[in-house]
């Protein structure tokens, strides 16, 4: 068995993937698309000095000497009005009236609080200094014009969609998702909606590697479940790579008699089948195969090992697809405590789930059933600790890393 390192440098030595293309698409449909183009500010953001709460523009100098029992008196002398420029300046010992988000008028370099301010009849009277720039956020304190805004590969969350809008971009060039067919095989499968007879499953693996699709990015198409039959699972496999750019096989990745999946697998095609078999727990029996320039990954029947193994060597190559930075990769990574020891698995990379507890001293890893077969464990779990291969495990107490599952 090649270790994960060992195997995903094979891999990588046959496989060259990247974005198949790049399509524009209105903000309101980009989140969580890769960017395919920089983003560069054409406007200062905010594009005017701009008060943050609602209250007086001033002159700071003009409230130095207010104290607290010796107010200072300053005339008002008119309003800023939303949305339209600020036309009203700041004399020297004036003040005008200014709502939260309004442009600063000339003269002014700072707002005092309304709650900080009495409101004669003669005038205003404040009794504390301010200083310049106090309740203000000045004009390109978020971005300048001529900024880098968002880098090609980074991919779009809620809050980058906002500050491209403010740039007053409606849309934005992305790459292309890439389209990933999902087949499943085995006598023993059913799908979710049929009913159960003896020595039959229902698939869980299916729907579960098409929603693990989906949040990488990827564009999932479930192409069904295909008896242990070799020239059955062959043309289903041929059939599922017309049209698409990655293919996923669910099952009969193993070495047994009717483990079916990895012979048709290396019938596809050169560069064929580059490994059979990593030192992981769970996940052992892995395919890692190529059909011409389409990644083929065979992943094991259990839907533990089929989810821990997607994330270990599927995603990396989606995100390839993706023409995501790996700089802009969301890791989710944590410390926490062992809330219990756990044991290597000797010449294997083993990936426990964790729950995660706020307890006295911190978070802490609550280890979670080890079985592949137990989908509950990646359920309940937020986690995965990986134990390194060797003689000593993880031990209680040890301070650990979490890879956050999403």
């Amino acid at each position: 068995m090649a270790g994960p390192d060992e195997a995903r440098t094979r891999y990588a030595a046959v496989l060259r993937p990247g974005p198949r293309g790049t399509e524009r698409v209105p903000l309101r449909a980009a989140l969580g698309r890769v960017m395919a183009e920089d983003a560069v500010a054409s406007t200062d953001l905010p594009p005017f000095d701009r008060s943050t709460m609602d209250g007086w523009a001033v002159r700071a100098s003009d409230l130095a000497a207010a104290a607290p029992g010796r107010p200072v008196f300053l005339r008002p002398s008119g309003e800023v009005h939303m949305g339209v420029a600020a036309d009203v300046p700041v004399p020297p010992c004036g003040a005008v009236r200014i709502s939260t988000g309004g442009m600063l008028p000339v003269g002014a370099d700072a707002v005092v609080m309304q709650e900080q301010a009495t409101v004669e009849a003669e005038g205003l009277l404040v009794s504390r200094p301010v200083i310049a720039g106090e309740n203000v956020v000045a004009r390109g304190a978020d971005i300048r014009a001529g900024e880098l805004v968002l880098r090609r590969g980074w991919r779009l969350r809620p809050p980058d969609l906002g500050l491209l809008a403010g740039q007053g971009l409606e849309s934005v060039l992305v790459f292309l998702p890439p389209r990933v067919a999902i087949l499943a095989t085995g006598d023993e499968l059913v799908p979710a909606g049929a009913p159960l007879t003896p020595g039959r499953v229902r698939d869980m693996n299916t729907v579960a590697l098409a929603g693990a699709v989906d949040a990488a990015g990827g564009v999932p198409t479930i192409c069904g479940i295909v008896g242990d039959d070799r020239p059955a699972i062959l043309a289903a496999l041929r059939s599922a790579l017309a049209g698409h750019d990655m293919l996923l096989v669910s099952g009969g990745s193993s070495v047994g008699e009717h483990d079916l999946a990895m012979e048709a697998i290396a019938a596809l095609g050169p560069p064929g089948i580059v490994v059979h078999g990593i030192a992981v727990r769970p996940g052992k029996p892995t395919v890692l195969a190529a059909a011409g320039t389409v990644p083929v990954i065979g992943l094991p029947g259990n839907p533990v090992s089929a989810l821990v193994i997607f994330d270990l060597f599927a995603r990396p190559v989606l995100e390839a697809m993706l023409g995501l930075d790996p700089g802009s990769r969301p890791w989710g990574l944590v410390r926490a405590r062992l809330f219990e020891a756990l044991p290597s698995a000797r010449v294997r990379e083993d990936h426990r789930r964790v729950r995660l507890e706020q307890r006295p001293g911190g978070i802490w890893a609550v280890p979670l059933p080890a079985g592949s077969q137990i989908l509950t464990s990646m359920v309940r779990a937020d986690g995965i600790v990986v134990v390194p291969p060797g003689e000593q495990g993880l031990g209680e107490g040890e301070e650990v890393e979490v890879r956050l599952l999403t």
